[in-house]
């Protein structure tokens, strides 16, 4: 993450990789860009990827709004600045809510969609991110060590398989010490279903291809929800790909990989 990129005065974080058409990857919560770390270098053999850590995560900037009400006026903003009218997007979890919101509310146009395991449908959100949503002081207030066993159990979650030492230790080191603590917390509290409910609505095929893959053992989001958005987005079934869990980064690379170069 060797450049910057400052908007409305956030310091955003963000690199590009590779030779070709340009791809955007696009992570979710409560990750980073370093969910792309096994698949970027691949993808970079065939297209320009461009990879950034959404307002509030990763390296960029923490505090203030970090909702999903603000990510996809930064990606307008970046792909501005990158000057990219039509990129193929490659996108997870929040980064299928923001790659949607900035279709239907800012107008970007993609020349091709794929979508991992996406928050896109009410209702979502977990009975811990209703909690926090109500008692975030005390979640900030917690000790280092109970913060930390609570984050990895977390992420853990996210993962049908065994989360490696070093995938683990990439994933919580934004949200640790007193500020990584406190912006953890801050973005789950932000978590509000009305973000997707604004364009939901809107949901039909794109003017583009849309391919959604969804983890079978997911147990964030049911595939049933990846069922349902693949049916309203795309005339394409869904991928299912089994073996997976929400981070299907982590999970089956290899699924995403092939669904890339398959032309989706």
């Amino acid at each position: 993450m060797d450049r910057t990129f400052i908007h409305e005065g956030r310091s955003v974080r963000w690199g590009k990789i590779g030779e070709g058409p340009p791809l955007v990857l696009i992570h979710g919560t409560p990750f980073s860009s370093q969910v792309w770390r096994r698949i970027a270098p691949l993808l970079a053999r065939q297209w320009t990827v461009y990879y950034f850590d959404l307002l509030g995560y990763g390296a960029s900037e923490k505090g203030g709004d970090v909702s999903l009400g603000v990510q996809n006026g930064l990606l307008a903003a970046l792909l501005g600045y990158w000057k990219l009218e039509r990129p193929e997007v490659l996108c997870h979890d929040f980064g299928g809510a923001t790659a949607l919101r900035a279709y239907y509310l800012d107008g970007l146009r993609y020349q091709r969609l794929v979508i991992i395991d996406a928050v896109a449908l009410a209702p979502w959100g977990s009975p811990f991110v209703a909690h926090v949503r109500h008692h975030q002081s005390v979640f900030t207030g917690l000790p280092a060590y109970a913060h930390d066993a609570l984050l990895a159990a977390y992420l853990k979650g996210a993962a049908y398989g065994d989360l490696s030492a070093a995938a683990l230790d990439a994933y919580m080191g934004p949200w640790q010490g007193e500020e990584g603590q406190a912006a953890f917390y801050a973005q789950i509290a932000q978590m509000d279903q009305r973000f997707t409910d604004e364009v939901e609505p809107f949901y039909g095929a794109l003017d583009c291809p849309v391919t959604v893959l969804w983890g079978e053992e997911d147990a964030w989001i049911p595939i049933e929800k990846g069922e349902d958005l693949a049916r309203k987005l795309s005339d394409r079934p869904l991928i299912r790909v089994p073996g997976a869990g929400h981070l299907m980064q982590d999970d089956a690379p290899e699924a995403i990989i092939a669904a890339m170069l398959g032309g989706g």
